[in-house]
């Protein structure tokens, strides 16, 4: 069955920049081993998407419909679709003495934030030091290496898949948390560790418009259970010798 628009998937891909060959991102946890990328905490994998709907990049998820389950392919991406084309607006001239005020050191190559934007350093001369607020691959033609693992038809499997896509803290497992459909609406009952989290409450706002724009169902609910905690007479002997 080819894939169309819409359709939840689970991808698995690994980009590098054409004219280097360098892998800058992969969901394969061998590829990443290999060239120095693995990230402490990262879950490796195939990722849920939903095609055509901006989880991924432009000319990615264009390329990707009329895939079928299982089948790979090599895909060229323009900067265009890709980071962007490089805009010289972007190169700003920042004197020295900006620096000294931060109580800042600037080095070449060294990555700084400016009003929210991150830029990198790029040449440091007569007291003036240039940034380059461009996105590290825009100008770049990307090569993609993608392997279509399945296409996700269970209405349950999507809203895990929106959680996994969305949750920003990698110890936060969707399958913590309990989801319900029915009667038209989701309830998603969160795990003890998401309660306390303050980067979820950014999240619920982003699972809840993936789950309205691409599954419509137009009521999302997060629910937080406190249920009492019961103590075992072994975890009181416990408490006990604790407080003597």
């Amino acid at each position: 069955m080819a894939i169309k628009e819409g359709d939840f998937i689970r991808l698995n891909y690994t980009g590098k920049v054409q004219e280097t060959g360098e892998i800058f991102d992969t969901t394969m946890e061998e590829v990443a081993e290999k060239e120095g990328l693995k990230t402490e905490n990262k879950t490796y994998g195939a990722i849920p998407i939903a095609v055509g709907t901006g989880h991924i990049l432009k000319g990615l998820d264009a390329s990707i419909v009329g895939m079928e389950a299982g089948e790979a392919k090599t895909i060229e991406v323009k900067p265009e679709d890709a980071f962007g084309v490089r805009d010289s607006k972007l190169m700003q001239l920042i004197p020295m003495a900006e620096f000294k005020r931060q109580n800042m050191k600037p080095q070449i190559g060294m990555n700084i934030t400016l009003e929210g934007h991150t830029g990198r350093i790029r040449s440091i001369s007569g007291g003036r030091v240039t940034v380059d607020f461009n996105h590290e691959f825009a100008g770049k033609t990307l090569v993609y290496d993608v392997e279509i693992e399945k296409i996700i038809e269970d209405d349950l499997e999507k809203i895990y898949g929106i959680i996994e896509l969305q949750y920003p803290n990698p110890n936060i497992k969707p399958e913590d948390n309990e989801v319900k459909l029915e009667d038209g609406k989701v309830m998603i009952y969160l795990s003890e560790m998401a309660k306390f989290d303050n980067q979820v409450t950014y999240a619920k706002f982003r699972i809840a418009r993936d789950i309205w724009d691409n599954m419509g169902i137009d009521r999302v609910e997060f629910v937080d259970v406190f249920e009492k905690k019961v103590n075992t007479e072994e975890e009181k002997d416990v408490e006990e010798q604790n407080s003597e």
